[in-house]
């Protein structure tokens, strides 16, 4: 069991890692292709350790979405809430819950859509937070992305400095995310948005 979850992991890190690679010349490549090995192992063991901590623990049951809704805030960086929404779904031992909030303005020229999942402690965490577990560092010209830390918590943003549009996730005691995402707006507001929610009452739900 703990083998196919490796694999599984080994898939996920080898797709975050090369889904965003543009086109560059090839002496470039070979002069980072030891690099990008070297990261890929170093993440990938680290997501092999934490499937066998996941299957030690086991899983948890997922709070009830009611419980992560009542938790979305009543505006997004000085946007109002246009609707709230919440399911649980997933078949036994495999149960996700999540709580979504959707804001913008009147014209709907700045959008936010803040969502909170609760992973119940699965391996499902591991492919919707692989970020958690490598080291993303990338600039461009019209944005950026990148992998750190947000206080206490392990962080992705990215952001397109062109359109203004951008994501913000952070993994809170590892099993509940919180994602940001936004159209028009900047990243501070991102940030925001998500200190909106109460992190600390949300890494204590059991």
């Amino acid at each position: 069991m703990l083998a196919k979850k490796y694999l599984l992991c080994t898939g996920l890190i080898c797709a975050l890692l090369f889904s965003s690679c543009g086109s560059k010349e090839e002496e470039e490549q070979k002069d980072e292709s030891s690099v990008s090995a070297l990261g890929a192992m170093k993440a990938m063991k680290e997501m092999a350790d934490q499937a066998e901590e996941l299957e030690k623990n086991g899983p948890v049951e997922a709070v009830d979405f009611r419980t992560l809704k009542d938790m979305l805030p009543a505006d997004a960086g000085g946007l109002p809430r246009k609707e709230a929404s919440g399911e649980k779904n997933g078949t036994a031992g495999l149960v996700i819950s999540t709580a979504t909030g959707n804001y913008a303005n009147t014209d709907n020229s700045e959008t936010i859509d803040l969502t909170i999942v609760d992973a119940g402690g699965t391996t499902m965490l591991m492919g919707l937070a692989a970020w958690s577990v490598v080291e993303v560092d990338k600039e461009t010209e019209n944005g950026y992305e990148k992998t750190g830390k947000m206080g206490d918590y392990k962080s992705f943003e990215k952001y397109d400095n062109t359109s203004k549009d951008g994501e913000l996730a952070l993994l809170v005691n590892k099993r509940f995310i919180v994602t940001a995402k936004g159209r028009g707006v900047s990243m501070d507001k991102l940030k925001a948005t998500v200190e909106d929610v109460d992190l600390p009452k949300l890494a204590g739900l059991k």
